[in-house]
């Protein structure tokens, strides 16, 4: 089966080469594309040399970035992962053989489990904690880390989650449909430190994604 790797990406050229070419020695044949939202440096430049797909997403929003990746995409399983190099990409070709041989249909990857002080602060393990109390309170599901930005799962499963966000509570509302139409496992993996600039705001973010699961729960 084919495979596509969508990666989203505002300035992030001291990351990105890496990440493409972690994904490229993991998984032969990979398709990668790199959803672009106004990047100023040579993010770009460096992913179309390492022979990715470039699409330029002017239009905000996490979830958005990745609508637009899932709208290009070839591949029968998708990887997601961000472009920071935080997420290991020598794991994508093991977990590839977990979701076809245990007849998974999403996996999602656990930073919590194996996280240290250096890599996953106290203060976003609290934040993260809240929100899986929360998901846990609303929707009786259960994850260790409801808020991870590496999955992978079949693009025909994908095609049957309806009304996703466009911006960072798309990772939880995926999960949610996930659970809800099929099995999701987590694995436990190993979070890198981030050496670019961080683009989320811990507390706003994290209200929001907090708000956002009450607002969803109440709409349903």
């Amino acid at each position: 089966m084919n495979v596509t790797a969508i990666i989203p990406t505002i300035n992030e050229e001291e990351t990105i080469g890496s990440v493409i070419d972690g994904l490229l020695n993991s998984v032969e044949g990979i398709e990668i594309i790199v959803v672009d939202t106004n990047s100023t440096d040579r993010t770009k430049e460096i992913a179309t040399g390492r022979g990715a797909t470039v699409i330029n997403e002017s239009r905000s929003g996490y979830g958005m970035a990745y609508k637009t990746g899932l709208q290009h995409a070839k591949g029968d399983i998708i990887v997601c992962m961000d472009g920071d190099n935080t997420y290991p990409t020598d794991i994508v070709r093991p977990l590839l053989d977990i979701i076809r041989m245990d007849e998974v249909n999403f996996i999602s990857c656990d930073r919590m489990t194996l996280r240290t002080q250096h890599n996953y602060t106290s203060l976003h393990y609290i934040g993260n904690s809240v929100l899986n109390f929360t998901m846990r309170l609303l929707f009786k599901i259960n994850l260790n880390d409801s808020q991870s930005g590496m999955w992978i799962f079949y693009r025909d499963f994908y095609d049957k989650m309806k009304n996703l966000s466009n911006g960072m509570s798309f990772s939880e509302d995926i999960k949610i449909d996930a659970v809800r139409l099929g099995k999701l496992i987590e694995i436990p993996i190993k979070y890198g430190i981030r050496i670019s600039k961080p683009k989320l705001n811990t507390w706003r973010d994290g209200f929001r994604n907090l708000f956002h699961l009450f607002v969803k729960r109440i709409q349903e």
